[in-house]
């Protein structure tokens, strides 16, 4: 038998992806306002945590006599209890916060990034924005400050680049923390489909990644680029433009949405529909409130009440919920009669167990 090299990226990805579908299994449960988790219905770790976060990479964050630390699908204690406050692994690390201090540990307990971080985020193409002093910058995966701690503010990075703040204006640095775009903007979106949205002059446009002009600064709003197209409001008006600046989608729209599995949420006369991307109105305007579509549905209020849709304005989960999220993996959360809990695509529901 082949042996796989720990440190492998292929070996990791096939390692995550397989605890993955393992912790799905485990659901968190509430008894005496205590915490334990539950699979196929049947207790399997008891009752006995003041704080639970869902298992993540086939460990879950669970909080005990003031302190968090990390247990295994069998309730063994896997990292201490020491830390002030804990999140869930992603690609083998978590962040953990001590004394107001933040870094990073591995899935044995590792410190493998500092803790003595005013903030840190999760990594994004590898690196990951941190906060020391009242500056902002950016570490890797080994803890090494790779882009100095020296920016008001910043964003994570997005097609290889970073929008950060100087003296009140924003610019973008590759990877190396060289500055490819001069720092001179009012305000920046990320990257997204090869553009970003920059504004100067109290106007809006778009530029490339060498810092080119690409679509006019002559927006008063605008989105980021998805699917190919990209909400932009013109005379208090919202429409929708092509990657190289054309009106594609009439600006007549009081609000708008990004385009997400084909079709964008647009509210007019203060109902909500939905336009496919040359501009049909494909679904009627006549809910109050709508989110984007996930996994083929999307969820939709009328009268005070939630359900789903299909892509043809199918009602194809009862619009009886309280209130509901998007798709995910198949399930979504929903409200019903005061609780919380998820259904499946076939509207089947189940509570939460706290």
């Amino acid at each position: 038998m082949a042996e796989y090299d720990m440190n492998n990226e292929d070996y990791k990805t096939t390692e995550t992806e397989r605890l993955a579908e393992d912790d799905d299994k485990y659901h968190i449960f509430s008894e005496n306002w205590k915490y334990g988790f539950k699979k196929d219905g049947v207790v399997v770790i008891p009752a006995i945590y003041d704080d639970a976060m869902d298992f993540s990479e086939g460990l879950a964050a669970v909080k005990l006599n003031d302190n968090y630390g990390f247990i295994d699908y069998s309730g063994n204690e896997v990292i201490p209890f020491k830390y002030d406050f804990a999140w869930d692994f992603f690609k083998g690390m978590a962040r953990v916060e001590i004394e107001g201090k933040w870094g990073y540990i591995d899935r044995i307990g590792n410190e493998v990034v500092p803790i003595k971080y005013d903030y840190a985020d999760y990594f994004s193409e590898g690196l990951s924005i941190v906060k020391l002093q009242d500056k902002w910058g950016y570490i890797d995966k080994t803890g090494k400050e790779v882009i100095p701690i020296k920016y008001d503010d910043v964003w994570s990075f997005s097609e290889g680049l970073a929008s950060v703040k100087l003296q009140d204006k924003w610019g973008y640095i590759d990877k190396t923390g060289k500055e490819v775009i001069p720092i001179k903007y009012d305000d920046v979106l990320n990257f997204s489909e090869g553009l970003a949205a920059v504004k100067l002059h109290d106007k809006w446009g778009y530029i490339g990644p060498a810092g080119d002009e690409v679509i006019p600064f002559k927006y008063e709003k605008v989105g980021i680029f998805r699917e190919g197209l990209a909400q932009v409001k013109l005379h208090d008006r919202w429409g929708y433009i092509d990657r190289i600046g054309n009106e594609v989608i009439s600006f007549k729209y009081d609000d708008s949405g990004i385009f997400s599995e084909g079709l964008a949420r647009i509210l007019l006369n203060g109902k909500w529909g939905y336009i496919d991307r040359i501009g049909n109105e494909v679904i009627a305007f006549k809910y109050s409130d709508v989110w984007d579509f996930s996994e083929g549905l999307a969820a939709v209020e009328l009268n005070g009440k939630w359900g789903f849709i299909d892509p043809t304005g199918n009602e194809v989960i009862p619009i009886k919920y309280d209130d509901a999220d998007f798709f995910h993996d198949g399930k979504a959360s929903v409200k019903l009669d005061g609780k919380w809990g998820y259904i499946d695509k076939q509207g089947n529901f189940t509570p939460n167990d706290w």
